[in-house]
């Protein structure tokens, strides 16, 4: 393995990360035009090599067009954009105080549906391998004092049966997904650690470890089903207000 020195993070990635969070906010509508790499450079304060380096990247992602005469067109970033925007996505303040409640709902939508389907295909692929580490994250949630601690360690409890699912791209959706859900762990953990008992998750583990798949995808239904009730009950308070 040849690894290298760790680099401070560059200024083309402070222009890039600002220039998506415009795309993500809406500030640049698709078909518009970002404005010229010198007027970028003089308002960010950079050099327009910067610049240039961090819209390359943008196009690259797809989020940008380069068109010969007409500068940098702004795509719809929905249609071009990939999980590792959820998290830009789910933020609906400049702070960062406050989430967007659709895109919340959306991802909860895609959690009932996909964990049947992970601890189906864990049951059926892995089922003698996730003993250990299902035990062992089980354990943590057992002896979980708060709510935010229960969370982490049944976010592990899922890490380890998307690893028994045996498919990549489940686990890098997975990883979107935690992504979106962590930063909200302080809000929603204690209502939701409450509507996921560890008993729940031990009649899913039993039936993982023992391989009965269909079993295993009623069990997750159970354990997700609660959490829904409790998070899209947060989402109407806060759309309440």
């Amino acid at each position: 393995m040849e690894l290298t020195s760790i680099k401070r993070r560059s200024a083309a990635d402070e222009v890039h990360d600002q220039l998506l969070k415009q795309l993500v906010a809406g500030a640049q509508p698709p078909g518009s035009r970002l404005p010229s790499e010198r007027k970028l450079a003089e308002v960010l304060g950079v050099s327009r090599p910067v610049v240039r380096e961090a819209i390359q990247r943008l196009v690259t992602s797809g989020h940008l067009d380069v068109r010969q005469g007409d500068g940098a067109v702004v795509n719809d970033i929905t249609r071009t954009g990939g999980l590792d925007l959820l998290p830009h996505l789910l933020v609906d303040a400049p702070d960062g105080a406050m989430v967007n409640p659709a895109v919340v709902r959306s991802v909860l939508e895609v959690r009932e549906y996909l964990g049947p389907w992970i601890a189906e295909r864990a049951a059926a692929r892995s089922a003698g391998k996730l003993a250990e580490p299902l035990a062992r994250a089980l354990a943590d949630i057992e002896r979980a004092q708060s709510g935010p601690t229960q969370q982490l360690a049944a976010l592990d409890f899922w890490d380890c049966l998307v690893t028994g699912a045996d498919s990549i791209a489940m686990t890098l959706i997975f990883n979107g997904m935690r992504r979106v859900y962590e930063p909200m762990l302080a809000a929603v953990a204690d209502a939701v650690a409450g509507a996921e008992p560890a008993s729940a998750y031990r009649k899913l583990a039993d039936a993982v470890t023992s391989g009965a798949a269909l079993k295993a995808r009623r069990a997750a239904s159970t354990v997700l089903g609660g959490a829904t009730t409790v998070l899209t009950e947060f989402l109407d308070q806060m759309e309440a207000q």
